[in-house]
């Protein structure tokens, strides 16, 4: 009894508690432009300032927060770069307090040198959009984009520049929701500063078509948008960045712009050796990868984007990019030829290229009523590519490293293993190479609402024209050390040849689209398009083996074709044409494409289900190896596909898509033409290749608990290919060359998951925790014979796994994080057990950064970084990498810092790493330079409404990292 009153009378109180916590809600907003401001903090204070309690504003820009007890409080709603906001409120019993919307006006002064008090969460989703915080992801003063995009969880960027969020790959980049340098994700990333990013948007874009006809096709491309801090898009800016370092590095950038309401418009320039890493200085993240070689880029461009509301959009771009590249690439290869049987391969190749390209785009959208919509986006492009290579390899029977160490520079261990008979061959070569390419084409597309339940009629109209040209110099010497001449000595085959290739192309295409509403919000759609497409080469070949001079002696550079034709003296270049290996092609291709679509668009659901059926001819002549082809091929393709998305709530949503495709061989390979052209690497056509039918499932979900700040992310593939094509590889045991031709094959299929969470530890979301996990099996297959004998099907099943977690604490003056990242291979071969392979690679350390109130901030990151489970034992090692950072502000709100980065103080930061498949193991390591000392200078001037700002460094942030991770060996051969 007296249990129960205890509990009664608990019960009781809580619930006089509870009622007795009066809700305060309202909405905060722009002045200027009355859009919702996400993110805000609000604080419930007493009448002594002293906190109560604080919130965030969701994305609406709205929120909500109890009072503990009634009585006075104060309201304070601040934002970087708005004057604060402040209200005195009455709480009492009886009712709940709205507000209504706030207001916040732009305030210059603050944007001057002000501080983000308040700690936002990381990261927010709304259904498919995931908000990052651009502020709780502290990057070095100078740096830009890129390096605010690597520490996005779920995000990666790769050594080519491309970028994959949440497993998708990010096709396009956009500034407030306009498109910014459209076809070029990697001059925006590299370009763009963190210093104005206020959050990073990313979400699956909807189509041209799906945007303007309200209908959901289904084709969407995953985009990044970068959301400039409220007060900084109206006005002038610039921000100057300049570095000179140790080891002749630098790295200089500079961007600017102007932004109001209708017209942004942004101008960038930038020139630097370090490998475009990210930020003056460099910098990279990955273990054991981010140099590939060493690179010096230069890069002009500008980007328009001008509005009229509900009337016309112009976009434009131009760009130049300039890059000179020195690689030198060591590579040890296994090649798997049965089950007991491999042959081993040692590379070294010194590559040196200079490009030049300019691209220039448009997009035009006029709307002349508001049932009517034209689209037009022309686009310009002009490439040209210079390379010089020099390369040597050696072949071998057996694992060079079990005879000794270096084997591309051990003579007495080739001897050795000559003796043996265990050397198959030694190939040198060396290239020079041209091309250019011209491109200019463009699209229209016109749209007509033929009432407003969503009839629609669509016309689409495209063409493109593109030449380009070609040239190369290449000459190569290979020894045979197991095929003897009929002197009894070691065989030796050399070519010199030169090949000149100019190419043609064109094409149009031409599609109706109709959308008919069957009930409401249901649709169904047709479309037809015909396409038209036209390509010709004519490569002239000239094999100049048989004229007596050593071509390896030739010291050429870029261009210089005279250094190898002046050895033909007077005798004229037709002479030596070999119209064997001569190659002219052309191709005629007619594709018509009919879709059905059923499209539900529901409130809280939508379907799409439909198939697609690609009919389609092509015409193919061909003289080459002294075969005449005129050939015709008619095939018809199919695709059917399957939408689901379900809106669980506002922020969630559960997502499965399917698309099966059908892949034609290429014309090429259906011929049945020997091309020996390269006794080391024979290629051979199946005129019998069936075509490949792929199937991929996707199922996504994601999640967002506000209350906690917590953000949920999974995400599921699978792939599977029945007769997809792969190369028969047949290897001859006495030269080591290899024999190639494409078979169809089944087996080869891939699982993927993702898991995804980030949450705030306390309310105040001064701890935070995030963990970033994928799980991949493939399961490869492919064909191997020997000497010609009965093929054996290679199956390699590989699993792996990786983990990256990372703890931290943040305040005004402080941050630090411990991290650590793992990543294991699990590889079982079926041809060959012993060489299977269980290996690991882990990273664990931390980073500290402090900042003093007048301007000083030092950072420094550690990392040990190992590798386990390599056979080779000198792989199997550890590196702890250490940068460190120290800047100081000055001037009139901080518009100059001065930094000093040291990048790999240890000297212990490496560029080596490896694949694995089905037909072979591949060791690659490239030369960078990664320990050097940067000084750099950071100016800032911006104009906000009228009135000068120049702002500093600690303008959002309350500190910033270390200098991330470099990586590689050796040091620059050009520059």
């Amino acid at each position: 009894m007296k249990k129960r009153f205890l509990m009664t009378l608990m019960t009781l109180t809580i619930a006089i508690i509870a009622m007795a916590q009066r809700s305060i809600t309202g909405k905060v907003i722009e002045n200027d432009s009355q859009d919702p401001v996400a993110q805000t903090t609000v604080r419930l204070l007493k009448t002594d300032s002293t906190m109560v309690k604080g919130v965030l504003t969701d994305l609406n820009g709205q929120f909500s927060l109890k009072a503990p007890a009634t009585g006075r409080y104060i309201i304070q709603v601040t934002c970087v770069g708005f004057k604060t906001y402040t209200k005195r409120i009455n709480v009492t019993a009886d009712k709940n307090v709205a507000l209504g919307t706030i207001a916040l006006s732009p305030d210059a002064i603050m944007l001057k040198g002000a501080t983000v008090t308040g700690h936002a969460a990381k990261v927010t989703v709304k259904a498919d959009t995931f908000v990052y915080n651009a502020s709780a992801y502290r990057t070095p003063e100078g740096s830009v984009v890129e390096e605010l995009v690597r520490r996005l969880p779920g995000a990666q960027v790769d050594d080519s520049g491309k970028i994959t969020i949440n497993g998708k790959e990010v096709k396009k980049i956009l500034i407030d929701g306009k498109e910014f340098m459209t076809g070029d994700t990697k001059t925006a990333m590299k370009n763009l500063p963190t210093s104005i990013v206020e959050r990073v948007r990313a979400y699956d874009q909807k189509s041209d078509q799906a945007r303007v006809t309200g209908i959901d096709d289904g084709e969407e491309e995953t985009v990044l948008d970068f959301g400039v801090k409220k007060g900084m898009n109206h006005g002038q800016m610039l921000n100057v960045n300049l570095g000179a370092g140790t080891k002749d590095r630098y790295s200089n950038r500079a961007f600017g712009g102007t932004q109001s309401k209708d017209l942004k418009a942004f101008g960038m320039m930038s020139a630097n050796n370090v490998n475009d890493m990210g930020f003056p200085g460099g910098g990279g993240g990955r273990f054991g990868g981010g140099r590939q070689g060493l690179t010096a880029t230069k890069m002009v461009g500008f980007n328009l984007n001008y509005e009229i509301p509900d009337k016309l959009i112009l976009d434009g771009s131009v760009r130049w990019n300039h890059s000179d590249g020195d690689a030198y690439v060591l590579k040890s290869t296994e090649n798997f030829l049965s089950g007991t049987a491999s042959t081993f391969g040692n590379s070294r190749n010194q590559n040196y290229t200079r490009s030049n390209n300019w691209d220039v785009r448009m997009r035009l959208e006029w709307t002349p009523d508001s049932m009517t919509n034209i689209m037009f986006r022309p686009h310009f492009t002009y490439g040209s590519n210079d390379g010089l290579s020099k390369g040597y390899s050696l072949t071998f029977d057996d694992d060079p490293y079990t005879y000794g160490n270096d084997p591309l520079n051990n003579d007495e261990l080739v001897e050795a293993m000559r003796n043996d008979g265990l050397v198959k061959n030694r190939n040198n070569d060396n290239s020079l190479s041209y091309s250019d390419s011209k491109n200019a084409g463009a699209k229209l597309q016109m749209n007509r609402k033929l009432n407003a339940n969503g009839r629609n009629v669509t016309l689409t109209l495209g063409a493109n024209y593109g030449d380009g040209m070609s040239k190369s110099f290449t000459n190569s010497m290979v020894e045979y050390f197991q095929l003897l001449n009929s002197a009894g000595s070691d065989s030796t085959y050399q070519a010199n040849r030169y090949a000149v290739t100019p190419t043609t192309n064109w094409n149009y295409s031409i599609k109706a689209l109709y959308s008919e509403p069957i009930l409401p919000k249901t649709y169904l759609q047709f479309s037809y398009q015909y396409q038209y497409k036209y390509s010709k080469s004519d490569r002239g070949t000239y094999d100049l083996s048989n004229i007596n001079a050593n071509f390896f002696d030739v010291d050429a550079d870029y261009r210089q074709w005279d250094s190898y034709l002046s050895f033909l003296g007077n005798a004229s270049l037709d002479n030596y044409r070999d119209n064997k290996l001569s190659r002219y092609s052309e191709y005629k291709n007619y594709i018509h494409t009919a879709d059905v679509m059923l499209r539900v668009i529901k409130k809280d659901y939508n379907f799409n289900v439909g198939v697609q059926v690609v009919p389609q001819k092509s015409h193919f002549v061909q003289d080459y190896q002294s075969v005449h082809t005129d050939t015709t091929r008619t095939v018809t393709n199919v695709t059917p596909t399957a939408d689901f998305r379900w809106k669980i709530s506002k922020l969630s949503q559960l997502r499965f898509t399917y698309r099966g495709s059908t892949s034609q061989p290429s014309m090429t390979d259906l011929l049945d033409i020997t091309d020996d052209s390269n006794p080391l690497n024979v290629k051979k056509g199946n005129p019998g290749l069936k075509p490949s039918f792929t199937q991929n499932f996707r199922l996504f979900y994601n999640n967002y608990i506000q209350n906690h700040q917590r953000s949920i992310m999974a995400h599921l593939m699978f792939s599977t290919t029945d007769n997809s094509i792969s190369n028969m590889v047949t290897y001859d045991k006495t030269t080591g060359g290899r024999t190639t031709r494409p078979e169809n094959i089944n087996g080869n299929w891939n699982a993927f998951g993702m898991f995804m969470f980030n949450t705030a530890i306390d309310t105040a979301a001064y701890f935070n925790v995030n963990t970033f996990t994928t799980v991949n099996y493939s399961n490869s297959v492919g064909y191997v014979s020997v000497d010609k004998a009965d093929s054996q099907k290679s199956t390699t099943r590989t699993t792996n796994l990786s983990e990256r977690i990372a703890a931290s604490y943040r305040n005004d003056w402080l941050e630090f994080e411990l991290n650590g990242s793992l990543s294991y291979m699990h590889a079982r071969s079926k041809l060959q057990a012993n060489n299977n392979l269980d290996t690991w690679t882990f990273s664990y350390g931390a980073s500290l950064m402090l900042t003093a109130p007048w301007g000083t901030q030092l950072s420094s990151g550690l990392n040990m970084n190992s590798r386990r489970g390599f056979s080779d034992s000198s792989m199997n090692t550890n590196e702890l990498i250490w940068n460190a950072q120290l800047s100081q502000s000055f001037l009139r709100g901080n518009a100059l810092t001065v930094s000093l980065q040291l990048y790999d103080i240890l000297h212990q930061q490496s560029t080596f790493s490896r694949t694995v498949n089905a037909m072979q193991r591949a060791d690659t390591e490239y030369n960078a330079i990664t320990n050097y000392a940067m000084l750099t200078a950071s100016y800032r001037l911006n104009i906000f409404g009228g009135k000068s700002s120049m702002r500093g460094p600690h303008d959002n942030r309350r500190g910033m990292r270390g200098p991330g991770f470099g990586g590689g060996f050796g040091g620059p051969r050009r520059f």
